[in-house]
């Protein structure tokens, strides 16, 4: 099973980008944890190096769209800014929604349309008005209806009747293929800044941590601080 996760810095500043630069290596070593395969379908570059405006990721194996679950919604970067150092914001948001990136096609079988003969009035003379040469078609898979009479045989009728529902589901497939693109570029504008669904903030490493505990380990050593000596 998988599932394509979008994530989008939106229209936020340059920092929005650079947070989705780290929220999607995060998101990847999670997935990698959890025995899941991730891969970058498509991306969009920030203006900056090593940052990206939006990514289209694909979430593959047993549980993923549960893990997709958790990593949907407004997701929030907790660091300061790397651009702008007088600036106090450190809460830096980006959007992950599920989204369809190929719609299915509906394959098209004759042996699917169901055609009943039938009458219908109007010019066309006394052979057309009595003999049942019209035709109604429907496509059963997709419930769509089309009725043909423009000819005075039953097989003429049949056969448009089948060329006018092919076309009919083509239609609809292209424009679901449309509504999915619309339905991704509305992602974009979707992201809300403020309560996340989800925080992370960057690992601190041992190298880090190492000064500190040398210098705590420092003060241990030299124990006790004397008051000073009262002058004499």
């Amino acid at each position: 099973m998988s599932v394509h996760l979008l994530l989008s810095a939106g229209r936020g500043p340059q920092e929005c980008a650079w947070a989705l630069a780290r929220l999607l290596r995060r998101l990847e070593a999670d997935a990698t944890r959890r025995n899941l395969e991730t891969h970058r379908v498509q991306a969009v570059p920030g203006d900056r190096a090593g940052t990206y405006r939006s990514v289209l990721i694909e979430i593959a194996g047993d549980g993923a769209e549960a893990f997709a679950a958790s990593w949907t919604g407004t997701l929030c970067w907790q660091a300061p800014s790397p651009y702008r150092a007088g600036t106090g914001r450190k809460n830096w948001y980006v959007i992950a929604q599920p989204c369809r990136v190929d719609t299915p096609r509906t394959a098209f079988h004759e042996s699917d349309v169901d055609v009943v003969a039938c009458r219908t009035g109007g010019p066309g003379g006394q052979h057309r008005n009595k003999a049942s040469t019209a035709v109604r078609a429907t496509h059963r898979p997709t419930g769509l209806v089309v009725v043909v009479d423009t000819e005075r045989q039953f097989s003429l009728n049949r056969r448009i009747a089948v060329r006018l529902l092919r076309q009919a589901v083509e239609r609809g497939d292209e424009a679901a293929g449309r509504a999915a693109v619309t339905a991704r570029w509305r992602v974009h504008d979707e992201l809300v800044r403020g309560n996340p669904t989800r925080v992370e903030r960057p690992e601190t490493s041992n190298q880090d941590l190492a000064p500190q505990k040398q210098t705590r380990r420092r003060r241990r050593s030299a124990g006790p601080r004397l008051p000073p000596k009262a002058p004499i």
